[in-house]
Parts: structure tokens; sequence; C-alpha cells
């Protein structure tokens, strides 16, 4: 039972540690975002929204600086101030950011953002009792061995959820009469603004897919759809 305590406690901590999250989330979110306010992005949301047989589509912004959208647990979708600003100086267009709104849906759908909190309190529960067993193994690099294992696999199923999102994104911009194409350009335009920073690093070591390769994964979907109407 003694050998089984430190195990234990790790799992108690991942537990707690979940609800943490959830809880500092929300009220973050909460606390600094309003509702999105945008004729031309609303007539867009409209569409997605009768393609899903929703009364609307709600979408906040999140004051942040960071270009990004993202969804959290209770469903709600977020686009950050720093992608409205790319939006409202032409960067992006609106049919370009309906497919991020398209995307964190996606997120919401297949319920990727409550999976997401379980996972992060399941890795840090992992990271620790792996650590305690690596530590005596290995003293002065196990802890790290054990953290490095713990972030591989929660940047592999990080992309397997962004290429799920992808393609529900996808499906939904076809089923509304926008299409991929706004999708693919904003990838095209995020490789641009990414590359710098990415480099050469490998795909498996990043937590989201190379924009390249969703491009690739968004193409063949459209293409197969294509072939099956025609």
């Amino acid at each position: 039972m003694l050998k089984l305590t430190p195990i234990l406690l790790a799992i108690l901590y991942g537990f707690v540690a979940w609800h943490f999250s959830s809880w500092r989330l929300k009220k973050e979110m909460d606390q600094k975002s309003t509702e999105l306010a945008d004729p031309r992005l609303e007539a867009l949301t409209r569409k997605m929204a009768q393609a899903l047989d929703l009364p609307r589509i709600r979408v906040n912004v999140y004051e942040v600086a960071p270009v990004n959208g993202m969804a959290v647990p209770d469903g709600r979708i977020f686009i950050t101030r720093g992608f409205l600003n790319k939006y409202n100086a032409g960067e992006v267009s609106a049919d370009e950011l309906a497919s991020v709104i398209a995307h964190e849906l996606g997120h919401v759908a297949l319920n990727h953002t409550r999976r997401r909190l379980i996972d992060f309190s399941g890795q840090n529960a992992l990271r620790s009792a792996l650590g305690m067993v690596l530590s005596r193994l290995l003293p002065g690099i196990g802890g790290w061995i054990a953290g490095l294992l713990t972030s591989l696999l929660a940047a592999r199923l990080s992309r397997s959820d962004e290429y799920e999102a992808d393609a529900y994104a996808a499906a939904l911009l076809t089923k509304a009469g926008i299409g991929t194409a706004p999708q693919i350009r904003l990838f095209e335009k995020l490789a641009a603004l990414t590359e710098s920073n990415q480099g050469a690093a490998p795909a498996w070591l990043l937590s989201h897919p190379k924009p390249e390769e969703r491009i690739a994964a968004i193409r063949r979907l459209s293409d197969g759809w294509d072939q099956r109407t025609t």
C-alpha cells in the first residue's frame, strides 16, 4: 500500500488540477470577454447556424493580444482581440475568420474541450507518477524524461483533435455554402506567420499539425466530396 501512495497522490493532484483549471478558465473568460458584434461575421454565423439547425451561434471576443480562436468546456466560442484586429485591418477576411469559428465549433461538437481538461489532469498525474519512478532509476534526469514523454503524448492527442476539428469545419463550411477555400487561405497565411517560429521542427513535436499538412487533409476531403457529387 505504501508503494501505491505516491501514485494515488499524483492521481488526486490531477483531479484537483482539472477542477481548478476549469474554474479559473471560466472566471477569466467571463471577466475579459464581450459578445462579437460585426454584421459581416454575423451573416456568416447565421449561415452556419442554419446548416446546423441552430437558432444562432454566439461568438465572444476575448480581450487578449495573441491571434487565436478557442472553445471552452461550457461550449462557448471565442475569438481573441488580436485576431479581430487582423480582420479589422484587412489582413484576414470575414469568411476566413468564419472558418476559425467553424473549427472551434468542431472542438465543441466533438467534445474535445472537456476531454482536454480530463487529459490535462491525467497527464499531470502521469507526469508526477512517472517522474517519481524514473527519478529513482535515473537520478537527475528521470523527472526531465518523464516530462518529455508526457509532453509528446499530449502533442499527439492535440494534433489528432486539430485534424478532426478541421474536418468538421470543412464539412460545415461546405454545407453552409461558404466552402473550404477560406479555410485553406487562412492556413496559407498562418504558414507564413509561423514559418520563422517553427522552422524545421519535426511535426511530431508540435501541438498543432503543420499548416501545409492541414491544407492537404482538407483538400483530400473536398476532392472526395466533389467526386461523390459528380
